[in-house]
């Protein structure tokens, strides 16, 4: 259920409407989030590069500038690492085309994560001294990786870090470590993710080579990389991201334009935060789950338009696949819990052989969300299995896989979301481990919903309102997008296409609110008088339909919520809440294109990593 909330006092809310130009039912939004101030409001509301934090305080990053500048004043080879998630794809790219653009030899390569997984494995470690690069650059991971970048050490090549996730107990060989979370390091804005600071690295090296380069370019891959990592929304990221969805929509990468174009994303509406985490990031994150995340990589670094499009075609059937692997995952996991009579067990945990572990985070998550508890899928090759570890929100998964630990080979990851490694025949033991932790935690703590809901104001036009809501974006973690909510009289409602509803409501006044309800059309005869509806407010791009629709995720008629009927994967607690994540996976409701401000109903997650695996490596 969307939260509902007070009324804002009237005096701020009428001084944003009328310095801002905003509707009154987004002004009393930004009120109640604690803008009252005019100028601060416009700043949040107009975020600008100029004002990002001063970068001279991060430590490691004039040492790490001169080193890049001097590589590619002598022409040495550089080998760009990256993880095999958005974030490191992303970075990698960066890192790679400005290099090049400066006259570098940059050599991009990407983590696997069937073969070494995340970091710089063993594996990984043989690919790097393969390229006979001098110089090794890592992009969103190496942080835990001691072993192996002091064999790369060993071997003469010296070693710069860029991650912005676990700061480790020992110092790293390494020449350079950019983390904003180091003790040590003064840079005032921690939230950038590794494709933030591979920006800020760029940066650098142009100041230290002293040549001109316009570094918007790149916004465009900060942009996917910092909303696909669930980095926060707010301060830096936000003006990063802000004008990176500008720059993504000029589609002036190859790779971006074809991106766009497979997700049928036009240039008639504003890009959204959505739109990255659940139209474009998991495209990009398809080949990584399947094989190769070097795919991606290539995307991004295509050359021109025809070659960009036959890439973009071939992560497009990946992505197909990726969903095909998903679904029939989830629909065996199901029976499983059926057949065993999992149902009421305080944790769930399941594995078969065969399971692609590239996708069992997936179906971890949609499980979590379905069952509201913490869950463990784990794909077995052999006697061997990882898997991921998904829960609602509130969960420590991490502190529960700490008391189950003996059971598995290894784990590693965070309390919302990590991965493990276990025998299959210790499966059932971690199973009982697992979920008697879980059971001595006691419930979650209630996690309340960032995004809360907006009441519809009387005389605010539902475009007008929808206007008011992309000056918010970029929206997701740290910046919720609210849910509207309206009362009206019906007009019209008839149930369409795979049981879905069309609803027409009377706001007063002459205007109306179109609204379209999935696995809501069995109460279409049934509605009639005055009806609440609850969801998210979007553009329509429907030929012949109104240009603003409600996708509803609450409907009540005489106060009492109407059911949806049943389908293999409840709603999204995240989707409920308005959080954006890493990137959309699943299924939408049969015969639902998903829109910009609706996701499918869970998230891959990737963040903060810890211990010697990560979600992102599941």
């Amino acid at each position: 259920m969307v939260a509902a909330v007070s009324a804002p006092p009237s005096g701020p809310v009428e001084l944003l409407r009328s310095q801002l130009g905003l509707t009154k039912t987004v002004a009393g939004w930004l009120v109640r989030r604690g803008f009252v101030d005019v100028e601060r409001t416009r700043r949040f509301l107009q975020p600008r590069l100029a004002d990002l934090s001063p970068p001279d305080a991060m430590i490691d990053r004039s040492a790490v500038a001169r080193r890049l500048a001097q590589a590619v004043r002598a022409r040495e080879r550089i080998a760009v690492f990256g993880d095999y998630d958005c974030d490191g794809i992303t970075s990698a790219a960066i890192l790679t085309e400005v290099l090049r653009r400066l006259g570098a030899d940059a050599m991009p390569l990407i983590a696997s994560r069937f073969d070494g997984g995340y970091g710089v494995s063993s594996s990984a470690v043989q690919r790097i001294l393969g390229t006979g690069a001098r110089l090794l650059v890592t992009c969103d991971c190496g942080s835990s990786d001691h072993e192996s970048l002091a064999l790369i050490a060993q071997r003469g090549v010296e070693v710069i870090v860029i991650d912005h996730h676990l700061v480790p107990d020992r110092p790293l060989p390494a020449l350079g470590f950019l983390n904003p979370h180091r003790p040590e390091c003064g840079f005032a804005y921690k939230g950038l993710a590794s494709c933030g600071l591979a920006l800020s690295v760029a940066a650098a090296l142009r100041k230290e080579l002293g040549v001109e380069l316009d570094l918007r370019y790149w916004l465009d891959l900060v942009a996917v990389g910092t909303v696909a990592d669930v980095a926060p929304l707010d301060g830096d990221n936000r003006a990063l991201v802000r004008a990176g969805l500008g720059v993504i929509a000029s589609a002036q990468r190859p790779g971006m334009q074809a991106l766009l174009e497979i997700a049928k994303i036009g240039r008639d509406v504003p890009l959204t935060g959505r739109d990255v985490a659940f139209r474009i990031a998991p495209q990009l994150n398809a080949p990584g789950r399947l094989g190769s995340a070097e795919l991606a990589l290539e995307l991004l670094l295509a050359a021109d338009l025809p070659s960009a499009r036959g890439l973009a075609a071939r992560l497009d059937l990946l992505s197909t696949e990726r969903r095909a692997q998903s679904e029939l995952i989830l629909e065996q996991a199901l029976e499983d819990i059926g057949r065993h009579g999992l149902e009421q067990h305080p944790a769930l945990v399941l594995g078969r052989r065969g399971w692609n572990p590239g996708v069992v985070g997936i179906v971890a998550g949609r499980l979590a969300d379905r069952f509201a508890r913490p869950v463990i899928v784990v794909g077995f090759d052999g006697q061997t299995g990882r898997g991921s570890v998904r829960g609602p929100a509130g969960s420590r998964l991490y502190d529960a896989l700490c008391e189950a630990s003996e059971v598995m080979v290894r784990f590693g990851g965070h309390q919302q979301a990590a991965g493990v490694e276990v025998l299959e025949e210790r499966l059932s033991e971690l199973r009982d481990s697992f979920a008697a932790a879980v059971q001595r935690q006691g419930p979650a703590p209630p996690v309340e919903s960032g995004a809360d809901c907006v009441t519809l104001e009387p005389g605010d036009d539902p475009l007008a309102v929808l206007t008011d809501l992309s000056r918010l974006e970029p929206c997701g973690h740290a910046n919720p997008r609210p849910k509207l909510r309206a009362v009206g009289r019906v007009c019209e409602a008839r149930e369409v296409k795979n049981g879905h509803l069309k609803l027409l409501v009377e706001l007063g006044e002459r205007r109306w609110l179109a609204c379209f309800g999935p696995r809501l059309g069995a109460h279409a005869r049934a509605l009639r008088g005055e009806v609440q509806v609850v969801g998210d407010l979007r553009h329509n791009a429907y030929p012949g339909g109104d240009p603003v629709e409600l996708f509803v995720e609450q409907l009540l008629q005489g106060g009492v919520p109407l059911e949806a009927a049943s389908s293999a994967v409840a709603p999204s607690a995240a989707v409920a809440s308005g959080a954006v994540a890493s990137a959309a996976a699943g299924a939408a409701p049969a015969g639902v294109t998903v829109p910009s401000v609706i996701a499918p109903s869970v998230v891959e997650v990737s963040g903060a990593r810890s211990g010697v695996l990560s979600s992102g490596q599941l």
